[in-house]
């Protein structure tokens, strides 16, 4: 089965920036937030991870902050940038520890389930 890449446009309808490539991140594990039809979680959200949600991702049983080897995963701090679930963005947001955005690397899709505003308010200054 072939994967269809969405077009790679961000939430400000712009071209979508690249999130990170250290750790390398997003569902095609290309540096980008970029999506497709059979991304389930909707990978969209360019988030820079802290303290307060890298305890509270691990405590709603997604551990990003151990390495798995195995999987090429270096385990993530403070600081790096993830491409993350848009609904686990929202649930976040909802318990009030949600993370920074960085819109310009936010894919469209990532509006399915997050409203702009909402994103918006933890927008990350790039300057």
């Amino acid at each position: 089965m072939t994967l269809k890449m969405d077009p790679s446009l961000n939430v400000l309808g712009d071209r979508l920036e690249p999130c990170s490539a250290d750790p390398m991140t997003g569902f095609f594990r290309n540096g980008a937030c970029d999506t497709c039809d059979q991304d389930q979680g909707s990978h969209t959200v360019c988030a820079v991870m802290t303290a307060e949600f890298l305890a509270y991702s691990k405590y709603v049983g997604n551990d990003l902050s151990t390495p798995m080897p195995a999987y090429g995963f270096p385990g993530l701090k403070p600081g790096d940038r993830w491409c993350l679930c848009a609904s686990r963005f929202l649930q976040a947001h909802d318990e009030g520890c949600a993370p920074k955005v960085n819109l310009a690397a936010t894919h469209l899709r990532a509006l399915q389930i997050v409203p702009l505003d909402v994103l918006e308010q933890y927008a990350f200054d790039q300057a």
